[in-house]
């Protein structure tokens, strides 16, 4: 990176360095795909991000709005990562919710109702009789 382009960085290029995608294409793809949004907005990849802006990034079942605070193009370790964006309370208060409330949905669903192997055999047993 050259010393003119310092303060700059691609929007993918960062998502990837703050570890929220494996790769940069992954990031590529959700950018393209609608699941990042920055000031509410759709993007493009090749955007150069600045400081201070809020990023809405939707990954699975949750959703993240972050505050960029620093800008890397160089992927480190997860602890030094954490250091790029600070997370809302209102998005972590948010995830909490939903979080508890899928985990209280999946524990009121029955567990699957296949029998067992001995059950199977029993079954057996019963038909051929």
């Amino acid at each position: 990176m050259e010393k003119s382009d310092a303060g700059k960085v691609r929007i993918d290029k960062w998502l990837w360095a703050a570890r929220f995608f494996k790769t940069r294409g992954l990031a590529k793809a959700a950018i393209e795909g609608g699941k990042v949004q920055i000031d509410g907005q759709k993007s493009k990849p090749s955007r150069v991000l600045e400081v201070g802006l809020i990023m809405t990034i939707r990954q699975g079942y949750d959703e993240k709005t972050v505050e960029v605070i620093e800008l890397s193009e160089h992927r480190r370790g997860a602890s030094e990562a954490q250091h790029l964006y600070r997370e809302t309370e209102q998005s972590i208060e948010q995830r909490e919710k939903l979080a508890a409330e899928r985990k209280a949905f999946n524990s009121s669903v029955p567990a699957s109702e296949r029998p067992n192997k001995k059950q199977r055999r029993q079954i057996h047993r019963f038909l051929k009789n």
